[in-house]
C-alpha cells in the first residue's frame, strides 16, 4: 500500500466532469484506489463516491493505492490531480 497527500488543482474541485476523468484514469489500474478527505473515504473508481466526498478546488486529499500496480497508479493520479484534471 502506498499513499500521498495531493492538492486538487482546479478551480471548481471534483464536480461531475473532473470526477469522471479521475474515475476513468483510476480504472486503468488493477489496484484498489481510494482517497480520504474530511473524514470521508471515497472509491476513486466510482463517480458517485468521488462526488459524495464534496472536494473543492484547492482542497488536499490523501490518495491510497493498494495492489500490483500501486506505485504507477499513485504517480499517475497525483500527476493528473496536480495538473488540474484538464479543467
Amino acid at each position: 500500500m502506498v499513499s500521498q497527500k495531493v492538492k486538487v488543482n482546479n478551480l471548481i474541485g471534483l464536480h461531475l466532469r473532473p470526477a469522471g476523468r479521475l474515475c476513468s484514469e483510476a480504472m486503468q489500474f488493477k489496484s484498489l484506489i481510494t482517497f480520504s478527505y474530511n473524514n470521508v473515504t471515497a472509491n476513486a473508481k466510482s463517480v458517485l463516491s468521488v462526488l459524495g466526498a464534496c472536494v473543492k478546488g484547492g482542497d488536499e486529499i490523501e490518495l491510497v493505492c493498494e495492489g500490483e500496480d500501486e506505485e504507477e497508479a499513485l504517480k499517475h493520479l497525483v500527476y493528473i490531480l496536480e495538473e488540474g484534471l484538464q479543467e
